[in-house]
């Protein structure tokens, strides 16, 4: 878990760089929006898409990005600002 881009896990447990990159991109989210205004939105966003079809935590905009992306470990060297509302060619 992410907490105010500190990330929260089990003592022992195993993140792969994949995952370490996939709470990297949350951060840089939070950073970029306010980490208030990050939670409030991501919340909001979850409350909606839990009215829609398919899966609404995986159809946040912020894990979409965070998923898309996080086998990509340069992926946030090259990151523009608010990626995860820009409209992307390769959808999951």
């Amino acid at each position: 878990m992410n907490v105010l881009g500190v990330l929260v896990v089990r003592s022992g447990a195993y993140l792969s760089s994949e995952a370490v990159n996939h709470e990297r991109i949350h951060t840089a989210q939070m950073r970029e929006l306010g980490y208030l205004p990050f939670y409030v939105i991501y919340v909001l966003e979850w409350l909606v898409r839990l009215l829609m079809r398919g899966n609404a935590y995986r159809n946040i905009s912020f894990e979409r990005e965070a998923y898309r992306h996080q086998r990509d470990l340069d992926y946030l060297e090259k990151r523009r600002h608010f990626e995860q509302w820009r409209k992307n060619k390769r959808q999951q």
